[in-house]
């Protein structure tokens, strides 16, 4: 949280909560791999769950459909509950991830359980973009290679992927290297740590400037006696 007083820094974008989001540049992660083609945000965040105030808590009802048996015990069969991948950062999935409704409390839950990174063949449009605005990196890699990684993840108890933003490059330490292509912007974004928000916040000096010389204002003239007002 910010301290009582503390200035929000020009430029930079903040949670609810208060802290600022983080630039991302590179990342090295415990790979979690879901084999479903298709997921859908319905999956990722049933409906009852989108009224929470806050970006935060989320990443406690991700996948709760099938990551919860009746009483909200987990499901020992979901690979989210597998001891094997606790404190995984970096989500493997399939062809068509995200789509359904558009609902951004996706990624917010992605987020919020402590994904940093997706590896997939392709997204939804709206879900890929909604990804970038919550500090998550959706890497599109060819199926051939999403095939390779599920079958690395899968021999290789605490697989782990480097996913690097600037060299657009995904590896891991037994010599799997993969490039992958980003819209410039996208990528600006992600290792300046900006959103919408933040981008506006990069302009407050000349937003600031525009509404001093644009203060709302009136001209005022003397009050007219009805009586020596002239007739129409």
């Amino acid at each position: 949280m910010l301290a009582a007083g503390a200035r929000l820094k020009a430029g930079a974008t903040y949670r609810n909560d208060g802290e600022e989001m983080q630039p991302f540049s590179k990342h090295t992660g415990l790979v979690l791999p879901l084999d479903r083609v298709n997921v859908d945000t319905d999956q990722m965040v049933p409906k009852q769950f989108l009224k929470l105030q806050t970006k935060q808590g989320y990443g406690k009802v991700l996948f709760y459909d099938w990551r919860y048996l009746p009483g909200e015990k987990p499901n020992p069969d979901f690979i989210l509950n597998r001891p094997r991948y606790k404190g995984a950062s970096v989500l493997l999935a399939r062809a068509g991830f995200g789509c359904g409704s558009s609902r951004e409390h996706a990624p917010w839950a992605i987020a919020d359980y402590g994904f940093r990174v997706i590896v997939a063949p392709s997204y939804a449009d709206i879900f890929y973009s909604n990804c970038f605005m919550s500090g998550i990196l959706p890497v599109r890699l060819p199926e051939a290679q999403i095939d390779e990684l599920f079958r690395r993840t899968d021999s290789q108890e605490g697989y782990s992927l480097t996913v690097d933003l600037p060299a657009q490059l995904v590896t891991d330490s037994s010599g799997f290297t993969c490039r992958f292509e980003i819209e410039e912007f996208r990528k600006h974004i992600l290792l300046e740590g900006l959103d919408e928000i933040g981008l506006t916040l990069k302009h407050n000096t000349k937003i600031s400037e525009y509404e001093k010389s644009h203060l709302p204002g009136a001209t005022m003239y003397s009050p007219v006696d009805a009586k020596y007002a002239a007739k129409q």
